[in-house]
């Protein structure tokens, strides 16, 4: 009899060995115990949360080795004792808990059941490191903070000229009235347009974008931008289009929004004059618009930062979110978005856009 017990657990140990190899593969943490309390598997991923050696573990009591603590002290196990769990219920929900070195581990489980309404024979337990939550919860807190911050100077604005103008309304003059009016109109432009902008990159974040390409001649979207910005400024913009360019695929709308926000940038963020150019892509068969302005440049190490949201540099204002959708909408139409330095100093923004439907699916 012991003769074939013994390849039996030889046989019996291997099978523990390729699970446990298998489970290590696995990006979260895995731990299974049996009815009786007792661990049977835990991958590296797994030990390396809870703070044991997943070797070691095997074969302890549960107890001993899921030592998570919520805020008040309790145990994983006290909480939801799921060996006594009701027959209709067949999991426990993400948790969130503490282990032995204060980081966040959250947590699910499956019971497992032989037959429906049965007692529980055992369970699975997921576990996964809570640090991507709390970058996800900062990240969230960064936004509520930037748009808020965004929001409140225009409100402000409006708010004070508004109220002035009804306190005092027969103390001021037309020209007074007209100049309060006149800002009023602007700081509500800027917070209408902050609005749109904030849609856009939920549209972009969410993959909702909505796009009505078609044939578009980039030359007239573009110069109708240049023609229309240089109209509200004192800076020399300039326009260059190489002849022959082909038709590009493109939301003419979305199109002139790259465009507008890029030379935009240029006249806030550079100095001197800015230039536009048109020309043949070379690595996309369509048009590259380039846009180059006189100031400082981007550092090449903080040239992938452009395109995050909320990024600004320098004292010129902005929302930030201006390249991140410029981004965001070449992508959609199976362009891209490369910046570079100019040939007089200053930065230069390629967009290469295609001039057939190259958008991802």
């Amino acid at each position: 009899m012991s003769d074939h017990s013994a390849p039996r657990h030889r046989v019996d140990n291997g099978r523990q060995t390729r699970l446990r190899t298998l489970a290590d593969f696995y990006p979260d943490g895995i731990l299974g115990a049996s009815r009786s309390g007792v661990v049977t598997i835990l991958n590296a991923q797994g030990a390396a949360l809870l703070g044991v050696d997943a070797e070691e573990a095997l074969g302890l009591p549960l107890a001993d080795v899921l030592r998570l603590l919520d805020q008040d002290g309790r145990t994983w196990l006290d909480v939801n004792r799921p060996f006594d769990s009701v027959s209709i219920v067949r999991g426990v929900p993400e948790q969130s808990w503490l282990n032995a070195s204060g980081d966040e581990v959250l947590t699910t489980a499956r019971l497992v059941r032989e037959e429906p309404l049965k007692p529980v024979t055992g369970i699975a337990v997921g576990l996964r490191s809570g640090r991507g939550r709390a970058r996800l919860d900062r990240e969230r807190s960064d936004l509520v903070a930037t748009v808020a911050h965004e929001l409140r100077s225009p409100l402000t604005g409006v708010k004070g000229f508004v109220q002035a103008l009804l306190n005092r309304w027969d103390k001021l003059t037309d020209d007074q009235r007209k100049l309060m009016l006149t800002t009023v109109n602007a700081d509500a432009d800027r917070l209408a347009r902050l609005i749109a902008e904030l849609l856009d990159v939920a549209r972009i974040d969410t993959g909702r974008l909505q796009l009505y390409p078609r044939q578009s001649s980039a030359e007239v979207l573009v110069g109708r931008v240049v023609d229309s910005i240089e109209a509200g400024t004192a800076r020399e913009i300039t326009l260059t289009v190489e002849p022959g360019l082909p038709e590009v695929f493109a939301d003419p709308d979305k199109l002139t929004q790259v465009v507008t926000n890029l030379v935009e940038n240029a006249v806030r963020h550079g100095q001197g004059g800015v230039s536009v150019s048109l020309a043949s892509s070379d690595s996309l068969d369509g048009v590259r618009i380039t846009v180059d302005d006189q100031g400082d440049g981007i550092p090449v190490e903080l040239r992938r930062r452009v395109f995050t949201k909320f990024w600004t540099t320098g004292e010129s204002g902005g929302s930030g979110l201006g390249m991140y959708i410029v981004g965001g909408l070449a992508r959609a139409h199976g362009g891209w978005v490369t910046i570079d330095d100019a040939p007089g100093g200053g930065a230069r923004v390629m967009v290469d856009w295609p001039r057939e439907d190259l958008r991802p699916d």
